[in-house]
């Protein structure tokens, strides 16, 4: 099982990420793919029995094992789908800290390409019973150093957003590869988005995303 170690940074301009863009190339950090990205999120309200029954044949017995994983062992699960790419994606996150799912920084993840459009992987969660929460768009930047994940992404509503992520398979080292990555960010002049104000825009979005989803609309919310 990988987990993943995430911590969010707000920028909010085109001006802030620039800045950010030229700080990464200053320690030679290039970008490494660029592409958009719609992600579907779901709320908890379905049959999670119905819903393992209909996903588990899209995947290998490898997969399957990791999917039960986190189903089992998780916390307040976060549902999506994701198209990137020409293809589709079942994406699960659960918890292992006392932050959420949706936007905690200490998860396990599940995401893997299910061979199926992504409309035909939506209607499988809605068959379960699971409904929409809301529906997302945005542009992304990749870029990597060492085993350092960080994105620039433009979202709908948000603006510019960048993400820096560890994934470990070592649980007992969770603490201190989130340690690495504030560090990291101090370096570049970041601070990190709190969960309280993170909580606060995920809840006005879902509220709001039809007015946001697609468009160039952005909201502050302090």
């Amino acid at each position: 099982m990988k987990y993943e170690v995430e911590i969010k940074s707000l920028l909010q301009t085109n001006e802030n990420a620039q800045k950010l863009r030229d700080k990464l190339a200053e320690q030679g950090i290039e970008i490494k793919n660029k592409y958009k990205q719609l992600n579907h999120y779901f709320l908890n309200d379905g049959d999670f029995t119905k819903l393992e029954e209909e996903l588990l044949p899209l995947f290998s017995d490898e997969k399957k094992e990791k999917l039960k994983k986190i189903l089992e062992e998780g916390q307040n699960h976060s549902l999506r789908t994701r198209e990137m790419n020409g293809e589709a994606f079942f994406v699960i996150k659960a918890s292992v800290d006392d932050t959420t799912s949706s936007n905690g920084i200490l998860r396990m993840e599940f995401e893997e390409t299910a061979g199926i459009s992504m409309d035909a992987l939506n209607k499988l969660l809605e068959e379960a019973g699971f409904s929409y929460q809301a529906k997302w768009s945005r542009e992304r930047e990749e870029y990597g150093k060492d085993d350092f994940y960080i994105t620039i992404d433009k979202n709908a509503g948000y603006g510019f957003l960048s993400e820096f992520e560890i994934q470990t398979e070592d649980q007992e080292k969770l603490g201190e590869t989130k340690q690495r990555i504030v560090d990291f960010m101090g370096d570049l002049g970041l601070q990190e988005l709190s969960q309280d104000r993170l909580e606060r825009m995920f809840k006005f979005y879902n509220e709001n995303w039809r007015e946001y989803y697609g468009t160039e609309n952005v909201f502050n919310v302090e």
